[in-house]
C-alpha cells in the first residue's frame, strides 16, 4: 500500500505524469494507471487517502484484497525473438508460430496475431540502440552521484591520511554545481548532503535523480527500484519525486557525470598540493572553489553557471518548507511478548495487542515511533540511558498486567522451576534485578525455551553452574551448554590456609584491655624514648622509629 499512496501522492498533489510516477515508484506504467484508474473511479483523492489506513485503502481500491487483474494477452519474450531471428532460415513467422502453439499448449491466454506480434517486435527493436538527447526543463531535475576521484584529510597526531567522499549534484538546465565533502556514503550523510544541496539552491527542484546507491535505493534494480524508506520520508518532507537512474547507465544522469570529472579537475586537481587536517577546513577549500567554478565564463554560451541559475532554475524552483528535515531512522521489529520492540538495545512498548505482529520503527534523535501497516501506533521519547533500558506505557499493558498481572513474574518463575529448581532460581534473579519485571521475560523465556535443544537436565545443570559462579543471566547459561561445561563437575571454591605471623593481629587482639602502651615490651619503650630526646645514633641494624620491626 505504500507504493500506491506514494502513486495518489505523485499524480495529485506533486502533478508527476505517468512516466515518472512509474520510476520513481519502481513499478510499470500500466500498474500506474490501473491504480489512477482504480481511484478515480472510487473517487479516491491524496487528501482522503491521506486520511485513511492501509487497510482502508486497500478496500476501497481492490474488490479481491491483494490480488491484481490478469494480462488479456500471452507475453512475448522479445529477447528470444531476437536471438532466434539470428538463426539461418528462421523468419518471424516461424517464431510466431511457435509462440501461438505454447499459448495454445498453456490454455491459459490467448496469443497475438501475427500482425500485432510484428509490430510490437518491431517497436521493441527500435529501442535497443537508441542514445536519445536529453532536453532538460527549467527547475526540473537535480542530479546526484559522488565522485570516484576522493579528497584526503590528514589526522594531526598520527599523520594517518583518510580518503573522504566528494558529493556532487548539478541541476539540469543551468549546470549550476553544488559540492561537498563527507566522511562516507552512509545514509545519515547522503541525506545530509541532500538537504543541504536544497538550502545552497534556495529552493527545491522536482525531481531527484541519484544514482542507485545504497543509501538512496534500498533495493536496487533496474526495473523496480525501492526507494529507501529514510530517504523516501525526505522527499515527501521537501515534496520532490524521486526517480533513480538505472544501473550501469551513465547516460540516464549524463549531466552529473560531466558535472563530477569538471569537479575533479577544477577543485580536486587544484588542492592536491594542499594539506587538510580536518573535514571543515577540506570543505572550507571546496567552497571557495565551488563558487569560481559556478562564476567561470561559459566556453561557448554567455554568461556563466551562476547567471543561467538565476535566470532559468531560480524563479521556478519551489520554496524550501519552514522546518528543516530531521534524519529519521526505520527497522522492521517484530512484538515479543512483553509487548516491546527492541531498537539498539533499548525496549519501547506498544499496545498489547499487537503482540506477535510486524511493525515498523521510525527513529529520530528525540523520538521513536513505532507503526503496524502505515498506522502509527506508538511514539515515545528517545531514550539514551544504557542498553537494556525500558520505556513502557502504563496505557500499553493489558488491564490484567496493569492490576495484577496476566503474566505475573511467579507464573514465569513457576514455570521455569518446572524445568528444574537451578533454572527456576536463575529466572528469578533476572526478573529481580529489572525495575520493571515483564522487561527481563524475554531473557527468562530464552532460559527456558533451551530446554528444546538441550533438555532439562542439561539446562538445569547448566543453572546450577551459573549460579555457582555468580552470573545468573541468559548470556552465561547459553554459552555453558554451548562449551558443554554443565557436563564437568563444579570446582570447589579454594579455601586459603590461616597465616600464623607475629605482625598479624587476630580478632582475639583487639578484644584484650589496653592496660599498657599497646603491651610494648620495654625494650620497645626505651628505644622510643631515646628516639624522642634525639640523643644516641641508630646503628646499623636498628629500625626506625616511625616503623614496626619485622621479625
Amino acid at each position: 500500500m505504500r507504493k500506491v499512496r506514494e502513486v495518489l501522492r505523485l499524480k495529485y498533489e506533486c502533478g508527476r505524469g505517468r512516466r515518472d510516477i512509474a520510476a520513481s515508484v519502481g513499478i510499470g506504467g500500466a500498474t500506474v494507471s490501473g491504480y489512477i484508474n482504480r481511484a478515480a473511479a472510487a473517487g479516491l483523492t491524496w487528501e482522503k487517502a491521506k486520511g485513511l489506513s492501509d487497510a482502508e485503502v486497500e478496500a476501497l481500491l481492490f474488490q479481491e484484497v491483494g490480488r491484481n487483474e490478469p494480462l488479456t494477452r500471452r507475453a512475448i519474450d522479445f529477447g528470444w525473438v531476437h536471438r532466434e531471428l539470428s538463426r539461418a532460415g528462421v523468419t518471424l513467422q516461424t517464431l510466431w508460430v511457435e509462440y501461438r502453439d505454447a499459448a495454445a499448449a498453456a490454455r491459459e491466454l490467448k496469443a497475438y496475431e501475427y500482425s500485432r506480434f510484428c509490430d510490437l517486435y518491431a517497436q521493441w527493436r527500435t529501442k535497443l540502440s537508441v542514445t536519445m538527447r536529453q532536453v532538460h526543463r527549467a527547475g526540473e531535475k537535480l542530479f546526484i552521484d559522488y565522485s570516484g576521484k576522493k579528497p584526503r584529510i590528514v589526522d594531526k597526531s598520527s599523520g594517518e591520511v583518510t580518503e573522504v567522499e566528494l558529493f556532487v549534484a548539478v541541476m539540469g538546465a543551468s549546470n549550476y554545481t553544488f559540492a561537498e565533502a563527507t566522511r562516507t556514503q552512509k545514509l545519515a550523510d547522503f541525506v545530509g548532503s541532500t538537504v543541504r544541496t536544497f538550502e545552497y539552491l534556495g529552493g527545491v527542484p522536482e525531481v531527484l535523480v541519484p544514482d542507485q546507491l545504497r543509501s538512496a535505493v534500498s533495493g536496487p534494480d533496474r526495473y523496480e527500484p525501492d526507494i529507501n524508506p529514510t530517504y523516501l520520508e525526505m522527499a515527501q518532507h521537501y515534496d520532490v519525486t524521486v526517480i533513480p537512474a538505472r544501473p550501469r547507465k551513465p547516460r540516464d544522469k549524463a549531466k552529473v557525470e560531466g558535472a563530477v570529472l569538471i569537479v575533479q579537475r577544477w577543485i580536486i586537481a587544484a588542492l592536491r598540493h594542499r594539506t587538510f587536517f580536518s573535514l571543515a577546513e577540506l570543505n572550507q577549500a571546496i567552497a571557495e572553489l565551488l563558487e569560481r567554478l559556478n562564476n567561470r565564463p561559459f566556453q561557448k554560451l554567455e554568461g556563466c553557471r551562476r547567471s543561467a541559475f538565476e535566470t532559468i532554475d531560480k524563479p521556478v524552483l519551489r520554496r524550501l518548507p519552514t522546518r528543516r528535515y530531521e534524519l529519521a531512522d526505520w527497522k522492521h521489529a517484530k512484538v515479543n511478548i512483553d509487548y516491546c520492540v527492541s531498537y539498539e538495545l533499548r525496549l519501547y512498548s506498544v499496545p498489547h495487542a499487537l503482540v506477535g505482529q510486524q511493525v515498523e520503527i521510525r527513529a529520530t534523535s528525540s523520538v521513536v515511533e513505532i507503526l503496524h501497516k502505515g498506522t502509527r501506533v506508538a511514539s515515545h521519547r528517545r531514550s539514551y540511558a544504557p542498553k537494556g533500558a525500558s520505556v513502557i506505557a502504563d496505557e500499553h499493558r493489558p488491564r490484567a498486567h496493569r492490576e495484577y498481572g496476566k503474566w505475573p513474574p511467579e507464573r514465569i518463575a513457576t514455570w521455569a522451576a518446572s524445568i528444574g529448581p537451578h533454572v527456576g532460581k536463575v529466572v528469578t534473579a533476572i526478573m529481580s534485578h529489572r525495575t520493571h519485571p515483564e522487561t527481563g521475560y524475554r531473557a527468562s523465556m530464552g532460559v527456558i525455551r533451551l530446554k528444546d535443544r538441550y533438555g532439562d537436565e542439561r539446562v538445569d545443570a547448566a543453572c546450577r553452574r551459573a549460579l555457582h559462579i555468580g552470573s545468573p543471566t541468559f548470556k552465561s547459561v547459553n554459552a555453558i551448554l554451548k562449551n558443554g561445561l554443565d557436563r564437568a563437575p563444579l570446582a570447589e571454591a579454594p579455601t586459603r590456609p590461616p597465616i600464623d605471623h607475629d605482625n598479624i593481629r587476630g580478632g582475639d587482639y583487639f578484644n584484650k584491655e589496653d592496660t599498657s602502651d599497646l603491651r610494648r615490651n620495654d625494650s620497645e619503650a626505651d628505644r622510643d624514648e631515646v628516639a624522642r630526646d634525639g640523643s644516641g645514633a641508630a646503628g646499623a641494624g636498628d629500625v626506625p622509629p616511625d616503623r614496626p620491626a619485622l621479625h
